[in-house]
């Protein structure tokens, strides 16, 4: 399903550094959850996902952010197929947005026009000097682009804590983990 028509963000957004992100990462990902979103602004052509799992920190030298997507989620091959991903912060009010963007899949429904949100993209230089758009939300509260820089599945045979699989996977449907690098935290001026 294509997904809402994406506008350029305007100039209420300003870009910080990531040590000004709001918060704790704990508090704003594990229980305030997030939309990740991944893929290009044309036509339609991109998905995004709730999540509650993931975090920021400082890997090979650099401002990074890590998140997890099942290949079972619409949102896997976009976050596989594109350069860039967004995670989008909002405000407690809109916690109904994000249940509807976690329940319901992109392969289905428009999610962004289904939950009330409206996609937006900022152009960024990614590797060789190309331009690509990042998607995100115009309600958002913060969002943060990054630049994948690496990926990982994970392997059952490496859970140390077997209760983990019997939790969280059932045997099946194994995450894949991106790392990628921050390149702008953009918040509301």
């Amino acid at each position: 399903m294509k997904q809402k028509s994406v506008i350029k963000a305007d100039n209420s957004w300003v870009e910080k550094s990531i040590r000004e992100f709001p918060g704790s990462p704990s508090e704003r990902i594990g229980s305030g959850w997030m939309l990740i979103t991944a893929g290009t602004e044309s036509a339609g052509d991109w998905n995004t996902m709730t999540a509650s799992w993931g975090g920021l920190g400082v890997l090979w030298g650099r401002d990074v952010a890590f998140m997890f997507i099942r290949p079972s989620r619409h949102t896997f091959g976009f976050a596989n197929d594109n350069p860039l991903f967004t995670l989008s912060f909002f405000d407690k009010g809109y916690r109904d947005a994000l249940s509807l963007c976690g329940e319901k899949s992109g392969r289905d429904i428009d999610k962004a026009a289904e939950a009330g949100l409206n996609p937006i993209v900022f152009d960024h230089s990614i590797a060789g000097g190309k331009a690509a758009g990042a998607v995100g939300f115009k309600e958002a509260s913060e969002i943060i682009v990054c630049r994948k820089l690496y990926t990982h599945d994970f392997d059952p045979a490496a859970f140390l804590d077997p209760v983990l699989i019997e939790k969280s996977y059932g045997g099946t449907d194994y995450h894949r983990m991106y790392i990628g690098e921050i390149v702008s935290l953009l918040t509301k001026k």
